[in-house]
């Protein structure tokens, strides 16, 4: 979401000169119903001068059956952030219009080589947002200094025009918008595993657009700003199961196969109190098992992880991974996976074997991951491997 808003917003102030638009909408890619799903957006908004009707979303698209129609192929190009392969639907179609991307993810070979006019970056870094704020970093500076400068000449005397100190609170809350992901992504540049230089001098310039602001630096401190914002992330105890795991939740198909992966912030044990109340008649782990089945056959899918994250009781954080393969194939790309992962992840059997199952056609299992550096970001390409 902040890596779109940011390019957009900078790319259709100053589009380049052979732009094939000089408009950049930007597309948060998931339904309009996802965003109250996410505290941490509606936490994050309150600083960016943002509502939640204000994001473009999957919603506003035309309706599937039409949208070719509506949107014709030829009349789009399609900037990827935050991921650097269109999937689903909106891949089926407009996959070949694709015309740039800035990602941090494994590069999937799918974005042309040569993107002209539009970047072409992917990089390892923490958070795609250091990416996109590097690469729109001289354009934004130019932009702010003619808006202020042609602002000031409109002032009387020595004081600040209102012109300037509007462009300061613009800058201030578009700068904010894209910190909170950085500093979420990089645990507030405290994880030696994620963190790089890229988000480093992110930070530092972000911090910098805030702090020129006197409207948004005098109550600014970036570790307040970050505890509110991962806070809010956390706090899920108010939604039900099934939204739980569509907050977080990434699909990848691959020849004729489908992968969906949730991402949680809460611990399995979590996960399965919070089935068994629902459920109210099943035990904790026969919940727990329901609702993930209906969840992936609702999808389609031939295989289902849930990756999670916490503190356990020691103050140390913690991954728990589960893989549930649906059919022959998806099972043999499932043991594949948990044989070949097993050393890179650090897999290690999940209180005693609890979830796990091998017959009727399915097979899941469980795992403490160990090796807590990888996330998402790893074990879904490791998955995918397994899978072709």
């Amino acid at each position: 979401m902040t890596c779109s808003i940011l390019y957009s917003y900078i790319r259709s102030m100053a589009p380049p000169r052979n732009a094939f638009t000089p408009l950049y909408v930007p597309i948060t890619n998931i339904p309009s119903s996802g965003i109250q799903l996410r505290p941490e957006f509606l936490a994050l908004f309150k600083h960016a001068n943002i509502e939640a009707r204000h994001l473009l979303t999957l919603d506003d698209l035309p309706d599937l059956s039409v949208i070719q129609s509506k949107l014709r192929p030829e009349n789009t190009r399609w900037i990827l952030v935050d991921h650097n392969a269109l999937q689903g639907q909106l891949g089926k179609i407009y996959s070949d219009r694709v015309g740039g991307v800035i990602d941090h993810h494994d590069d999937e070979g799918k974005v042309p080589t040569d993107t002209y006019e539009e970047p072409r970056i992917v990089d390892k870094t923490g958070s795609c947002t250091s990416l996109v704020a590097s690469y729109c970093r001289q354009t934004w500076d130019l932009l702010s200094d003619s808006a202020a400068s042609s602002g000031a000449a409109h002032a009387q005397g020595d004081s600040l025009s209102d012109d300037g100190a509007v462009v300061k609170s613009w800058d201030a809350e578009a700068a904010k918008l894209g910190l909170a992901s950085i500093l979420i992504d990089t645990s507030n540049l405290q994880s030696k595993d994620k963190t790089t230089e890229h988000d480093r001098k992110a930070v530092e310039y972000l911090e910098a657009k805030i702090m020129i602001c006197p409207r948004h630096s005098v109550s600014f401190d970036r570790n307040k700003f970050f505890a509110e914002i991962d806070s809010a992330k956390k706090d899920i105890g108010g939604l039900e199961l099934q939204d739980i795991l569509r907050k977080d939740y990434k699909l990848w198909e691959d020849k004729g196969q489908k992968l969906g992966i949730s991402s949680v912030v809460k611990p399995i044990s979590f996960l399965e109190k919070k089935a068994a109340d629902e459920a109210a008649s099943q035990s904790e782990e026969d919940a727990f098992v329901s609702a993930l089945q209906r969840f992936a056959t609702e999808r389609g899918l031939d295989i289902y992880s849930v990756m999670t994250t916490s503190t356990s009781s020691e103050g140390q954080f913690q991954r728990e991974l589960f893989v549930w393969a649906f059919n022959d194939g998806a099972i043999s790309a499932a043991k594949k996976f948990a044989a070949d992962a097993q050393s890179e992840l650090g897999l290690e059997e999940w209180h005693e074997n609890a979830l796990g199952h091998d017959g009727n056609g399915q097979w899941r299992k469980a795992w403490w991951q160990r090796h807590v550096q990888h996330s998402r970001k790893r074990v879904a390409p490791l998955l995918r491997a397994a899978m072709t």
